[in-house]
């Protein structure tokens, strides 16, 4: 008898433990739940005002690089440099270090503009400044300016790519997809 009493007394003690424990893990997963959906919207809020922080910067950061590869553009460049009264040699040396001066300038940009942007842009300026360099070495160096001045132009005008015209077309058609 006695271990009957025991099992009914165990039976009740279940009987009422187990409902409370089954409603303890129901709430339990709903507070779990509700915690982290409240967790993904905080996340979500956070993103979305980084993201209008950061746009405005990375248009910015598209603008400069084109006016960048702009300024770094041949033909851009050597209307911009003055030429009169020097040599080859010293405009030579006048565009390669105006090329590094501008993107020196504009390299924190690259923070906010993609991985391949940032490549296009390098090699844009690194295929200008070979340009000139090659060009260059067919020139005298004691020559007036406007040799070197010339050579680089029809150089330019025989290419079938221009490298800062390619980087500048990639650039618009990222910013595009972007948008």
């Amino acid at each position: 008898m006695n271990k009957l009493n025991y099992l009914n007394e165990l039976f009740e003690i279940v009987k009422f433990t187990l409902p409370s424990l089954i409603i303890l893990l129901v709430v339990s997963v709903m507070v779990r739940k509700y915690f982290e959906d409240e967790k993904g919207k905080r996340r979500e809020k956070i993103l979305l005002k980084n993201q209008d922080f950061i746009t405005p910067l990375r248009l910015q950061a598209y603008e400069r690089y084109v006016l960048f590869l702009e300024r770094i553009s041949p033909e851009s460049l050597l209307l911009r440099i003055n030429t009169t009264g020097i040599s080859s040699k010293q405009l030579h040396s006048q565009l390669l270090e105006t090329i590094r001066s501008e993107f020196e300038h504009n390299l924190a940009q690259q923070l906010y503009i993609s991985g391949k942007a940032w490549e296009m842009i390098k090699a844009a300026k690194t295929n200008t400044l070979h340009l000139i360099n090659i060009t260059a070495e067919k020139v005298q160096p004691d020559s007036p300016s406007f040799t070197l001045s010339k050579a680089i132009l029809e150089a330019t005008m025989g290419m079938k790519k221009i490298p800062t015209t390619d980087a500048i077309s990639f650039l618009r058609e990222e910013l595009n997809t972007l948008a």
